[in-house]
């Protein structure tokens, strides 16, 4: 094998010297070259290079021959840009962020929250990684080391552009930054010369969520001129497209978001995520989970290069009216709608600036709740005083109506008959100036505020790791459950200072138990600032009754109430 060889290459030799003469006759020959290009040819002599400062990768890519596409980074690194709100950690693989810090606001330890959500970053992507509808695609996109335009750290205002390329791919990210919480975002992502999809996405959670509780304020939301839309963790389809238009969306928890804005509303379009994750039950035992829903979204023009805004910071109120967002109509033009008031924003959001106006003049949100909760309970002082006037004329003619409807008992309920004992109470409500509604009307003008007050402090941000006496933080449960007993204790001495007249004695004494501790039951995981509105309030309600007890009024209705129980007795 090893001869035929050697022989084959022997005469491909003699071949090619045998066929020299006959090219060189028949085939036109190169014209001679001309003095300069003999010059040209010429190696150069060596020179001596200078010393230069090390080259940023873009710049080194930049130098590089023309015939070659590469344009990548050879071993990772980490730009940090920061101004008096924020300090963001970008690493050039991927040109994503791994830390995003928020200044003005601490985590349960004490330290600068990180608005990063580690355990869902780590399993489903770091901020501002790009989304495409190709995996393969989107993993080696997130995955490459990126040229910087810088290096090192950096104070804004301030840009950065990474820059990957390579036979197939050619991806470009751009980041501006200035003195607020929003970022001025360029991608584009091309795949052999054709743009691709490509959203700038915010995958995996923020990172105060770090309970299983903190995980279920969590939403996608997204506004279209007046229109809000706020999609639940269960609504949501990982993976799923929103289109467009919008002129903003978020993923949000119950005190920060992070939020895209389009420049195009028009041609924007998102991608919403939705992943599980295990998190400890308790801190103390990290072996004890559960899963929880961790949402994400990616948001970009579905058509070509994304220009957009991205606002990553607190949901307060103040701050978020200083965002510009010029495309909205019909509504305020700025991120306020992300503070969701509920259903009664009109009364909410009116007692929110006023308990901050309130907070400036005593320097503690604890306080300020307590002398806005007593400034609320007398105002509405007179309505409970009307509730009860309306209580005792009802049971003054109670009798009366008694006895009317002993008349028509044996009739059945289907008997046209029945309708003449309803217009004899009617008539009789009427001559005696009894309303039907007069005990409840009142309530119901109260209910409005009981409700916006509830959602108030429930999205307050400024509650967020506040102090007051032994609570260090009025958004959380209150540790020694102090509060959730005294909703109880304030519950029972409420009603039983309450007359009530028309309830019969065995199921007031029912009442007088199961509702205080009910009451207590709920309270127990909600916000130590909300049990503090609840727990003044009642303390505010115990002092009126005392003294409307005193008053002719409450004396007879009592008195009516001892001869309804002792009627009941001797029955």
């Amino acid at each position: 094998m090893e001869r035929r060889l050697l022989l084959v290459f022997v005469l491909t030799f003699v071949v090619i010297i045998l066929f020299q003469p006959i090219l060189k006759r028949y085939l036109p020959q190169p014209a001679p070259p001309t003095p300069a290009q003999k010059e040209a040819q010429t190696p150069p002599q060596p020179q001596p290079q200078p010393v230069t400062p090390p080259q940023t990768m873009e710049q080194a890519a930049a130098a590089a021959p023309e015939k070659s596409v590469s344009r990548q980074a050879t071993s990772e690194s980490q730009i940090a840009v920061e101004n008096d709100l924020y300090r963001i950690t970008f690493t050039n693989r991927g040109a994503q962020v791994k830390s995003w810090i928020v200044k003005k606001f601490d985590d349960e330890h004490g330290q600068p929250l990180d608005l990063v959500n580690s355990a869902g970053a780590q399993k489903y992507g770091l901020p501002l990684s790009v989304w495409t509808y190709d995996e393969n695609q989107r993993n080696k996109i997130n995955s490459v080391l990126y040229a910087s335009s810088e290096s090192g750290s950096l104070k804004a205002p301030a840009a950065i552009t990474f820059e990957y390329a390579d036979r197939d791919f050619s991806v470009r990210k751009v980041f501006r930054f200035d003195d607020t919480y929003i970022l001025q975002v360029e991608v584009s992502v091309s795949v052999r010369g054709s743009l691709v999809t490509a959203f700038p996405m915010w995958p995996a959670g923020l990172g105060d969520q770090n309970s299983p509780t903190s995980f279920a304020p969590s939403r996608i939301e997204y506004q279209l001129n007046s229109n809000v839309e706020r999609l639940a963790g269960k609504k949501i389809s990982s993976g799923g497209t929103q289109p467009g238009p919008f002129d903003w969306i978020a993923v949000t928890d119950q005190y920060f978001a992070a939020v895209f804005i389009p420049d195009n509303p028009q041609d924007a379009s998102a991608v919403t995520l939705r992943n599980s994750l295990d998190i400890a039950k308790d801190p103390k035992n990290p072996q004890d989970t559960t899963k929880v829903d961790v949402l994400g979204v990616a948001a970009g023009n579905m058509h070509g290069p994304t220009p957009e805004r991205i606002y990553v910071g607190p949901k307060e109120l103040r701050t978020l009216e200083s965002v510009s967002v010029p495309a909205i109509t019909g509504k305020d033009p700025d991120l306020r709608a992300l503070i969701n008031f509920g259903f009664f924003e009109v009364i909410a959001r009116p007692l929110f600036v006023w308990l901050r106006w309130t907070y400036k003049y005593l320097g503690n949100w604890g306080w300020a709740i307590v002398i806005q909760t007593i400034i609320i309970n007398i105002a509405l002082l007179p309505l409970r005083v009307s509730s009860m006037k309306s209580a005792l004329k009802m049971q003054r003619i109670q009798p009366q109506m008694n006895a009317i409807k002993e008349r028509y008992k044996k009739y059945s309920m289907r008997d046209p008959r029945r309708q003449e004992m309803n217009t004899e109470i009617g008539e009789l409500m009427k001559r005696e100036s009894v309303s039907p509604v007069g005990g409840c009307l009142p309530m119901l003008i109260q209910m409005p505020f009981l409700f916006a007050y509830y959602s108030m402090l429930g999205s307050a941000l400024d509650l967020r790791h506040a102090h007051w006496l032994w609570i260090h933080d009025l958004s959380s449960p209150d540790p020694y459950l102090v509060l959730p007993i005294l909703i109880i204790i304030t519950g029972l001495a409420t009603q039983r200072m309450t007359p009530q007249a028309g309830m019969d004695p065995s199921q007031q004494k029912m009442m007088n138990l199961m509702m205080p501790v009910m009451f207590g039951v709920i309270s127990y995981r909600l916000a130590a600032g909300l049990c503090l509105y609840w727990v003044v309030g009642s303390l505010i309600a115990i002092v009126q009754q005392y003294i409307m007890n005193r008053t002719s009024l409450g004396q007879e209705m009592r008195e009516m109430a001892l001869k309804r129980a002792r009627k009941k007795e001797k029955k």
